[in-house]
Parts: C-alpha cells; structure tokens; sequence
C-alpha cells in the first residue's frame, strides 16, 4: 500500500549536464538525486527520464520531486556531476558554459511559479556554498526583481560562443573556475524539449529554417527558441518549446498549433510538438529536402505530471528503467 500523502505539490526539474558519453558518470548523477545525506532513499523524488546525446555531449535528466524535496535532491545530483566533469576537458558540438550547465525549476501540480523561484534561488545560494568553484547565473523567476528570460541571459553571457570563462561575471559564487564553468539556475512555467532532422548536410539550411520558426521572428512559432546543430551525419532543428498565458488562444478542433494544460488554476499553452514537425517539414519540403522525424526529450507538462504522480504515489525512484533505460 502506497504511503505517499496527499495533496503532494509536485515539481520538475530538467537537470542539463555537459555529459553524455560516459553512461556511468551520468547514471550516477542520476541516482545521487535519489539519496538522502543518510543514504536512504527519498521517497517523494523519482527521475522520470535520461536523455542522453553522444554528438552533443549533454544529457538531461528529469526529476520529479515535492517542491519540499526538489531542492536537496537537486544538490546531490549536482555535487556528484561537479565531482566528475571536468569543463577543461569538455568536448560537444552542443553550446554550454556548465559541468551542470542548465538548473531549470517546473511547477507540476499545487505549485505556483514563484515557488519555484523561490527553490531556485535557495538551491542557488546552498550549491556555492556546497561545491568550491562553482559560480552562478540567475533566470526568470530565480532573477528577482528583473525577471530575465533564459534566452537574455544566454545572449548577455555569450552562452551560444563561449567558452572561456575568465571575463564572466556569476550572479552568485566567485568567478568561475575552469573545471566548473557556469551554471544557470531558475524557474518558469514548463519548457520541453523538441527536436527535428532534416535530411541534409546544409547547416546554412537548417540555420534558415531554425530562424523561420523562431518565436522572435514575426511569422514564427510562439514560445519556440530554435537551433540548428550538424548531428549524426544530418541537421537537427532543436527546439525549446515554452509556455506561455495567452487569453487569445482558444482550444478548438480547427486550431491544431496551441496544447493547454493548467496548474493551479493557472491556464498555459504551447505550441504543439506535431505542429512544429509540420513546419519545419514545409519548410524543408520548398527546398526539396525531407524530415527524417521528431523527438520529444522527455514529456509534454501533462505527461511530466501523470508520470511524477504515479512514480512518487508508488515510490518508483529510478522510474527511467522501467521505460527500457535512456528514452526520449
């Protein structure tokens, strides 16, 4: 019989770490998330999902956890990733400036936003103070009173060039040390992950076609951040799907672009996985080339929630191996 309580106020975190090729180390990392300074499992943390990609050298790793428990389980997981990649040595064709590049907060369900901020900016304060070297940078609702998005962040820290870390100024922590880098920390109403490969070799193509559906051009896709990176042999349009309130958009059967889901009465939106495939099929269609498919990295919110409730209601903490091990 499950012993869960009830009410549990559920939240996300895609921990993105600047390893992939080393299934042990981020395995590890995985598990550390799990355990308690006592070594004893929690029992309101599961990791839902293990993203790894050996071109990129960047893995990322769901957890799910109550928003009284995210934190700590986070800082484990993190301790653990700090004590094993070293950014002197680092190698992926993906940007990052991190050993843990990427810390962002979700809401899942009894949580609202600011909460989560307010987790973020803590776990913030604990991992400088934890891990010697490490340094910090602060988005959304972690980045008080300003609010910066990610993507202002990345573009005021060079995040998408850079790689040396000397002339970074952290908004907590010292200056960064070379094996550590820079991590950025935050949170936000959820951000999957989406990507597309064309059938082409053309980088200038997929830069074209990523710049089409940005949600900053004025025909893109709203709340969709685009990349195009060489990958396997083919180009990958890699997607960062946000959600965003939008009183405007209705759900109807005639508009396919907008999925809702809702958190505490709060309504979000973003745009359909499906409906990105299709776009950017369109656009590599009108210069003769095919998609190959789409991967989604983890979970739509509503997927997030329903997977979380069910791992942490039956305390199934390594919940990835149940999905056949590394999954999208």
């Amino acid at each position: 019989m499950s012993s869960s309580r009830p009410g549990l106020r559920l939240t996300a975190c895609l921990l993105n770490i600047s390893e992939a090729r080393r299934k042990y180390i981020v395995e590890n990392v995985a598990k550390a998330a799990l355990l308690e300074k006592n070594g004893q499992k929690h029992h309101e943390v599961s990791v839902l999902n293990i993203f790894s990609d050996q071109d990129y050298n960047r893995s990322v790793i769901t957890i799910a956890a109550s928003v009284e428990e995210l934190g700590n389980s986070i800082l484990a997981a993190c301790v653990e990733a700090f004590r094993s990649i070293d950014m002197e040595v680092q190698e992926g064709i993906h940007p990052c400036l991190g050993a843990v590049d990427l810390i962002p907060i979700y809401p899942l369900s009894g949580v609202r936003v600011e909460e989560c901020g307010a987790v973020a900016r803590s776990l913030a304060e604990n991992l400088v103070e934890r891990v010697p070297g490490c340094s910090v940078f602060l988005f959304g609702e972690a980045d008080l009173p300003e609010k910066r998005s990610l993507v202002q962040r990345r573009k005021q820290l060079g995040w998408f060039t850079r790689r040396d870390f000397s002339a970074l100024e952290p908004d907590l922590g010292v200056a960064p040390a070379r094996r550590c880098g820079l991590t950025g920390i935050g949170a936000s109403p959820y951000v999957m992950n989406c990507n597309v490969t064309i059938d082409s070799q053309d980088l200038a193509l997929g830069q074209e076609i990523a710049s089409a559906i940005r949600g900053s051009n004025v025909n893109g896709l709203k709340g969709v951040q685009t990349m195009a990176f060489p990958h396997e042999g083919k180009i990958e349009i890699a997607c960062n799907v946000e959600s965003f309130e939008e009183q405007e958009v209705k759900e109807s059967s005639e508009d396919s672009r907008y999925m809702a889901y809702s958190v505490l009465g709060d309504h979000f939106y973003y745009t359909s996985p499906h409906y990105i495939e299709a776009q950017v099929k369109k656009l590599a269609s009108d210069q003769g080339i095919g998609t190959i498919g789409r991967a989604l990295i983890g979970f739509t919110p509503q997927e997030c929630k329903d997977c979380a409730e069910h791992a942490i209601k039956e305390h199934i903490g390594e919940f990835w191996k149940i999905r056949g091990g590394v999954f999208m």
